[in-house]
């Protein structure tokens, strides 16, 4: 088992940054790959980045590349996504989710096994 927590979210304007972390209890924290989703209202889960195990190799979504940066800090059990130059499109709710069957970053929800219950990420125009 493994337990999710995010917090950071907010209201912030467009071209602002807002960081979210997400908090991990359970199974070892290293022994498992962490990614980030988001779903807009009317829109499916789409995924917006996800980080190996020990942090080396990451992956991003093309709408989020060169202004979202995930990391990790395995000794505080906490993934991080820092989200810069915010637009309104990215407005939506955030989720972290472990996978934990592979090491490596995957792109894909239906590969992960265990979700939080989510940030509310708001971006004003």
């Amino acid at each position: 088992q493994v337990q999710l927590v995010e917090s950071g979210g907010g209201l912030v304007q467009a071209g602002g940054s807002l960081r979210l972390s997400c908090v991990a209890s359970g199974r070892t924290f290293s022994n498992y790959a962490v990614g980030w989703f988001r779903q807009a209202p009317g829109k499916e889960r789409e995924f917006v980045a996800a980080i190996s195990w020990s942090g080396g190799r990451t992956r991003y979504a093309d709408s989020v590349k060169g202004r979202f940066a995930i990391s990790r800090n395995n000794a505080k059990n906490t993934v991080y996504l820092q989200m810069n130059s915010l637009k309104p499109e990215d407005t939506a709710v955030y989720y972290c989710a472990a996978d934990l069957h592979t090491l490596v970053p995957v792109t894909t929800s239906r590969a992960y096994d265990y979700w939080g219950q989510g940030a509310q990420v708001t971006v004003s125009s």
